[in-house]
């Protein structure tokens, strides 16, 4: 499914319904955002300098100087796939999508996959691409599995890509702990844990010589000056990332007790968003779309994603919605 969530104007369009008048859960985005700071009049006046900040609060954050800055993980995926020869990749059947649109327009070919089949098929690829933990099924592939599938793919010249966009809530799972070696590929992002999506930063972890040829790839400034100011404040403010852990896991053990009102095959969660199981999927969301509440749907399989209320008020307003539909 190629489109994304937040497409709130397009729902408040079909719908007849103002925006104003949308909760939108349609993103895994953190709610509450990072508190963006007052800009420095510097930061439009210049081209933007590696020796800014931005690079040694990012060290500081991933615990690791084998980073690259970019303008987002999309930045990463789209060139990813130029940066070999045409192989033969495996991803989840069922994950975020731009990964599989990447590889198949460079020309190579792609191997979907269930979470149960990646054992069984890594002999035959020369790239695995895992989501971790996954968009939207919420599939958790651990440090032992990774490592594991990692050995394989380095004895033939292989990658493993690890996209961690929602691991920040647990990131003593990240896979950056194993350092920068050949063959491993790691993106992180501001966008979810931050609320930064707008900001559009992002980084690669790997060893240098592929970070190298990614920056002659995407070429000089691919972050703008206001954009990295706000990215090396969040980085840097221990605080914040500190108390929106605890509030983003508030949330979501909140919205895991709404949720329960739904007879589901399978629910399962991360800290910034849920994934049901549904073959009532498109009745659900044509339901909550009625009453102005926007979340995610996916057809293969029938499945709903929820991304967090951000206040007690909206998790009130989503269970009085669920129930109406649920009880009509």
């Amino acid at each position: 499914m190629s489109e994304h969530g937040g497409q709130l104007r397009k729902a408040a369009s079909q719908y007849g319904m103002p925006l104003s008048d949308w909760l939108d859960l349609s993103t895994g985005i953190n709610p509450r955002h990072y508190p963006i700071p007052e800009i420095p009049s510097r930061c439009w006046l210049h081209l933007p300098e590696l020796d800014d900040g931005l690079m040694s609060a990012a060290y500081e954050y991933y615990k690791t100087q084998d980073l690259l800055a970019v303008s987002g993980s999309q930045q990463a995926i789209q060139a990813l796939p130029y940066l070999r020869k045409k192989s033969k990749i495996g991803l989840l059947a069922t994950s975020y999508y731009e990964h599989k649109a990447a590889w198949k327009a460079a020309g190579h070919e792609v191997v979907l996959l269930q979470p149960d089949e990646v054992e069984g098929s890594i002999e035959s690829l020369d790239v695995l691409l895992l989501v971790n933990p996954n968009n939207p099924t919420c599939d958790v592939f651990s440090g032992e599995r990774l490592e594991g599938y990692l050995k394989q793919l380095q004895n033939r010249g292989g990658w493993l890509i690890v996209d961690e966009a929602f691991i920040d809530c647990t990131s003593e799972k990240s896979v950056i702990s194993f350092k920068a070696r050949d063959g491993l590929i790691v993106l992180r992002s501001l966008g979810k844990f931050f609320g930064l999506a707008g900001c559009r930063v992002g980084f690669v972890h790997a060893v240098s010589s592929l970070l190298e040829r990614m920056q002659q790839a995407i070429g000089p400034w691919p972050i703008a000056n206001p954009s990295r100011y706000v990215a090396q404040c969040a980085l840097q403010n221990t605080e914040w990332q500190q108390e929106t852990q605890q509030f983003l896991h508030k949330q979501s053990e909140q919205l895991a007790q709404i949720l329960s009102l739904i007879p589901s095959s399978v629910h399962r969660n991360t800290a910034l968003f849920h994934w049901l199981k549904n073959d009532d999927a498109n009745e659900l969301f044509v339901g909550l779309a009625e009453r102005g509440i926007l979340i995610r749907q996916f057809t293969e399989p029938k499945s709903l994603r929820f991304g967090l209320p951000a206040t007690n008020q909206e998790c009130v307003r989503l269970k009085k919605a669920l129930a109406e539909v649920l009880n009509r």
